[in-house]
């Protein structure tokens, strides 16, 4: 399938996916600069070496349009972010605009971590409304002085991309807010803040996501770029870079909370994000809580699950692993101590000493919002004072409070709820000269904030949710003061800090020494602050040696460093495997295969099969034959008639491998009389349904049931919606039909249970498809097909066409004896052998098809190809008499479902 992207992404975001083709193929936008041709992209399936020896014009078409110039050794790292790291002015007399960097953005100092070889180009809004006349200007000014491509959103798609969606319903779903009530009435803005999920809503975003897209597609170099984007607001990008580039390098870091899948599932769009997400490489979160609540909603919502292997979290996403990177972002140490140099800092930070001479400072920094807790924080101060009094006239809570970044009631509530805490309280407790909460309500400079932090004994955080936080992170370092010079280890200032932080913000994890509280607890949160400051000077020194020695080591630099590192790690076979983009919309994925592993062509195996006078056919039931979840399990009238018909031609031996019981098999497949049934995974075996069941071991020893089948009633009762199901000689636990997540779980824990009660039994535990099994030892389908194959060449029938196909564990076992088979010589040399697995998924097959429909289609392709025997299935007598018929040139067919043998 082509790879394309959407001329119309609301059509995507809609669900209507009819039209297709190359993304940005209408007028171009005001701010974009000539194309350039960028050689070898990947738009279709294949490998790279494969597109080298195509014509000149597939190559041409197969180009993309490059405005930036890229050297051809030199990798690039794109960062794609909301909001560049750039602060834009007007002129005085107000032509043109003047620019700078934002030192405060984290964009702008992750560059510290990239390799010195690696340019780095950032694409993003301005925070100025920049006319459209002036928007090429104002591009080229910022690709040649900054290398930055501005995107320019329409002032409404904004509003309704950002406030609307971002800001209104991702960001407080985010945060663990469910919106309950209907958005709130348009702002002066136009932008309704907070409110339920609106599709319209959603399109803007899909929208203004698709502008983005066409930015990275103006100026990127697909071979030698690595794309990095960042946070909530551009998660439907990776989605529409894949489309564009199968192989394209993307990372994805959220820098807010990933909420739990409860909250999450109540996301319209749940399944679209997330697969948008995992058509990245690498995904990356501040902490394991966050990691484990998406890996948890990957698994619950789309059936995926995660496995670690050396230390490193992968998703297998259809061929292409996903990695998950726990990484929370650190501080600029360079930065803050250069601002601790200035003079002003010294001089503003004596002023800070002379106005709270005596006093001990507890001091707050936090945004306007409704998940800072700053009422919180107010209000366990106020308890402080009215339990301790000891405190009263000493205790001062300095609150920065920086101006919100959205609009709406909500913040305008918590500001009003601020105010009235803060007249109470100094109301109440403040003394002449004296007034216990200092309320600093504006934008503060850096050089400000940060003589409060040198002058705070205590950082109190008390946020309900917040996705990282690095006020503690400055504070540290505040505290620690600068080196007196570079060949002298002495520091000026103090050496000792304490920290109060919510048990609910990301930083909090890596904060060991801090005094972890629950913000709800207003009670406990009091006590935490007493003991915080009252606490030895020893303590304060240890705890903070032991913050500064994690923060100065893990600061951004470490941070991004440790990204790309990653990044590179998780695309280095990306040039390696075979790839295909499959899929509509946001279902839209790459699938990237094994080279030694190909979808099962059906010309090839018609002319292995025609070619082949002794042909072996196993086939697998559940989830090969039937679909997996299938409520209607016996085959269809259409799969009998194909069976009988592979089964009367006398070249092939036919034969069901599964773990059924055998008289389910023996009933569902009564009407076929010449074909195998190999059940309870090969313990049972017949040749055709006239023979007696033979076993393929001694009798066992089935006591170890009354061990095992008490340990699976255990986990049943406590399993809804699971079931034990008895074999002649094997117990299986189903749990299909309970909660995934609880019944994964329980399955593990079965599992160990299992093979600890057991231990001394000639049984194996295996776990399979939604089930655990308990079987004898030296019984697999593996063990069974060789069987079936060594008695084919003892009979003179040496099997020259093998053809194998399952989808579950248990049939990993055939696949590798099957490719065993022609080295162990029990068939004949040069033997085409098709082990074949359905779906694309790791497995020892050298074959795939995509579903049961497919392998029907294929089994049906081989009978139309076959000779069937007009006798086959028939008695001797009735044979007999067939044989002696007169029929001239006539021909006279038997339908193998209604003349059976007696």
């Amino acid at each position: 399938m082509m790879s394309r992207s959407y001329t119309n992404l609301l059509d995507l975001a809609a669900g209507n996916f009819a039209a297709l083709g190359p993304a940005g193929g209408g007028r171009r936008r005001s701010g974009s600069f000539a194309p350039r041709r960028m050689p070898r992209v990947m738009t279709v399936p294949g490998t790279l070496s494969e597109l080298d020896d195509e014509d000149d014009e597939r190559a041409a078409t197969s180009s993309v349009a490059s405005d930036v110039p890229s050297s051809a050794i030199c990798e690039r790292l794109i960062v794609v972010a909301n909001q560049l790291p750039v602060v834009a002015r007007r002129r005085p007399d107000g032509r043109g605009w003047v620019f700078s960097w934002d030192d405060d953005s984290l964009l702008l100092r992750l560059r510290d971590g990239v390799p010195d070889e690696m340019e780095v180009l950032f694409i993003g809004t301005l925070r100025a409304d920049v006319p459209a006349a002036e928007q090429d200007e104002v591009s080229q000014t910022l690709i040649d002085g900054f290398r930055c491509a501005p995107v320019f959103l329409p002032a409404d798609l904004y509003d309704r991309f950002y406030q609307n969606f971002c800001k209104g319903y991702l960001w407080p779903l985010f945060h663990y807010m469910l919106p309950f009530a209907a958005a709130q009435s348009p702002n002066e803005s136009g932008a309704s803040a907070g409110g339920r999920f609106e599709r319209a809503s959603w399109e803007a975003y899909v929208l203004a996501n698709k502008h983005f897209f066409e930015k990275i597609v103006e100026v990127i170099n697909p071979e030698d770029d690595y794309v990095w984007v960042h946070d909530y607001h551009l998660m439907a990008l990776p989605t529409f870079l894949r489309r564009r580039f199968n192989r394209l390098r993307i990372g994805f870091f959220l820098h807010s909370p990933f909420p739990s899948s409860e909250i999450y599932r109540s996301l319209p769009v749940r399944e679209e994000i997330l697969r948008t997400m995992l058509n990245c490489d690498l995904i990356g979160f501040h902490t394991f809580d966050y990691a484990r609540h998406f890996l948890s909603c990957c698994s619950r919502m789309l059936g995926i699950e995660y496995q670690s292997k050396r230390g490193y979290i992968g998703l297998d996403y259809y061929g292409r692993t996903v990695g998950i990177k726990i990484m929370p972002v650190g501080i600029h140490m360079g930065q803050l101590q250069s601002v601790l140099r200035l003079p002003e800092m010294q001089q503003k930070v004596a002023e800070l000493r002379q106005q709270f001479e005596g006093m001990t400072v507890l001091l707050g920094v936090d945004d306007t919002d409704i998940f800072k807790g700053i009422n919180l924080k107010l209000l366990a101060f106020e308890y402080m004072l009215k339990t301790h009094p000891k405190w009263r006239g000493r205790a001062v809570l300095v609150q920065i409070a920086n101006p919100a970044r959205g609009k709406g009631k909500d913040i305008e509530s918590i500001r009003a709820e601020i105010q009235d805490s803060c007249e109470r309280i100094n109301r109440e407790f403040g003394q002449s000269g004296y007034s216990p909460i200092v309320l600093i309500d504006r934008n503060v400079p850096s050089v400000e904030k940060l003589a409060y932090y040198t002058v705070a004994e205590c950082v109190v955080v008390t946020a309900v949710r917040d996705g990282m936080n690095l006020t503690p992170y400055e504070y540290i370092v505040c505290r620690q003061g600068i080196p007196s010079s570079e060949s002298a280890p002495e520091v000026s200032g103090p050496r000792k800090s304490m920290l109060v932080v919510s048990e609910f913000i990301g930083c909090s994890p890596s904060l060991s020494g801090a005094i972890r509280i629950n913000p709800w607890n207003v009670e406990s949160t009091a006590e935490s602050l007493n003991e915080a400051i009252s606490m030895s000077e020893r303590d304060k020194e240890l705890r903070h040696e032991k913050h500064y020695r994690y923060v100065s080591t893990h600061d951004v630099a470490y941070w991004s460093r440790s990204f790309i590192q990653d990044l590179e790690r998780a695309c280095k076979d990306h040039f390696r495997k075979p790839c295909w983009g499959i899929g509509l919309g946001f279902g839209f994925r790459v699938v990237a295969l094994d080279p030694n592993f190909s979808k099962l062509s059906f010309d090839s195996i018609i002319m292995s099969y025609g070619r082949s006078k002794s042909r072996a056919i196993f086939l697998d039931y559940d989830g090969t034959l039937v679909p997996q979840a299938s409520l209607y399990q016996k085959p269809s009238e259409e799969l009998v008639t194909i069976i009988n018909t592979l089964c009367s031609d006398k070249n092939n031996i036919v034969f069901i491998v599964s773990g059924r019981s055998k008289n389910s098999l023996g009933s569902m497949f009564s009407s076929c009389p010449i074909l195998g049934i190999a059940a309870e995974h090969g313990y049972f075996l017949r040749w055709t349904r006239d023979e007696e069941w033979q076993t393929s071991t001694q009798s066992p020893d089935i006591g170890w049931m009354q061990m095992a089948e008490p340990v699976m009633n255990l986990y049943t009762e406590a399993t809804d919606g699971s079931y034990i199901e008895t074999k002649e000689t094997a117990l299986v636990w189903h749990h299909r039909d309970a909660d995934q997540g609880f019944a994964s779980s329980q399955a593990k824990e079965m599992l160990d249970h299992l093979e600890s009660v057991l231990a001394n039994e000639a049984v194996s535990v295996k776990s399979g498809q939604f089930i655990v099994e308990v079987k004898p030892q030296g019984v697999s389908k593996g063990l069974i097909a060789e069987k079936i194959l060594a008695s084919m060449k003892e009979k003179g029938q040496q099997a020259d066409f093998v053809l194998c196909i399952g989808d579950d564990r248990s049939d990993e076992d055939m696949f590798e004896n099957i490719a065993d088979a022609m080295k162990k010589g029990i068939v004949a040399p040069k033997t085409p052998l098709f082990a074949c697995t359905v779906g694309q998924k790791p497995s020892k097959a050298k074959f795939y098809l995509d579903d049961t429909y497919e392998v029907v289609s294929m089994l049906s392709a081989l009978a139309e190809v076959s000779e069937p025997d007009p006798t086959a299935g028939l008695t001797d007598d009735l044979a007999t008499s067939v044989s002696s018929l007169d029929i001239g040139d006539e021909q006279i067919q038997f339908s193998n479902t209604r003349i059976e043998g007696s």
